[in-house]
């Protein structure tokens, strides 16, 4: 055989290998960085750190797109989480998600509240629907200042429980078709369980009657949009225990979850955190002192 086309031939494989290899090296150093800042942030804390870091951007495998959410498996691996950390160890729950099986979120939220030290949910973007009743079973929500969660109504499919309840108020029943009356009376079975849902778990963390039904009234009975944000300053004014003191390392464990991407992202700027110039700190270095 031509030794051109045998120098080809393995050139060809070596580069295959590579490209097959390199992914599979760069996720598995990524995931160690991950667990060491995991780590850092346990022996900062004194606590289990447990996270739960769902991006909302679109994955593309072979042509394919996915979506992450909160899933059967999360709740497993969540609960086991809980199930080996210590009863006097406090918990730290990173939380970023759009939501997902109300099941799923219910076993977690559930779990986490009857853990009997301290448990603390932080949330440095977002986390809405499912999210939420998880970050509501912590005995103290730490939000980035912008960060935001979100009602926690129950969707039939894509349809809001509220919104199906409301047909029977704006109809006469006898143009209502027996599916609709279905729908109906699911809707308002899983509008009396969320809110039934949140307010004891808000009992068991030590709030009161009063801001318990306050705090389920205005999340689960689909008063907003199920995509509405709700920010740290409406939390508080429902009687929320939150707090804006998010660790910085909790940010830098963020930089380590990518997202892959075909295209260059929209957003740039200088990644270096800026000092503005204070009154002992002028922004020239000009030491003239004429008045």
């Amino acid at each position: 055989m031509d030794p051109t086309v045998v120098w080809i031939n393995q050139l060809f494989w070596l580069v295959f290998l590579m490209l097959l290899i390199f992914p599979m090296v760069k996720a598995q150093t990524l995931e160690w960085s991950r667990e060491r800042l995991i780590k850092a942030i346990e022996e900062k804390r004194n606590s289990r750190v447990i996270t739960m870091i769902h991006r909302q951007e679109t994955r593309s495998f072979l042509g394919f797109f996915m979506m992450r959410f909160i899933t059967i498996e999360d709740s497993e691996q969540v609960l086991r989480a809980i199930r080996m950390t210590p009863k006097n160890m406090p918990i730290d729950f990173i939380i970023h998600t759009p939501g997902g099986l109300a099941l799923a979120a219910t076993q977690i939220a559930q779990a986490l509240a009857d853990h009997p030290a301290e448990v603390r949910v932080i949330v440095p973007h977002y986390a809405m629907s499912g999210g939420t009743l998880i970050a509501l079973a912590a005995d103290q929500i730490i939000m980035d200042e912008h960060a935001v969660l979100g009602p926690v109504d129950p969707q039939l499919g894509t349809e809001p429980a509220a919104s199906l309840v409301k047909i029977k108020d704006i109809k006469d029943p006898n143009e209502i078709d027996d599916t609709t009356w279905v729908k109906i009376d699911v809707s308002e079975k899983a509008l009396k369980q969320m809110f039934d849902n949140v307010k004891n778990l808000l009992l068991k963390k030590g709030y009161s009657e009063e801001v318990a039904t306050k705090v389920a009234e205005e999340l689960s009975l689909g008063k907003y949009t199920h995509d509405y944000p709700i920010t740290v300053d409406k939390l508080k004014e429902l009687g929320l225990r939150v707090s804006t003191d998010v660790p910085e390392e909790v940010y830098a464990l963020m930089d380590l979850y990518p997202q892959p991407t075909g295209m260059p992202s929209s957003v740039q700027y200088i990644p270096v955190p800026y000092q503005r110039p204070g009154n002992n700190q002028p922004a020239s270095s000009n030491n003239n002192n004429n008045a």
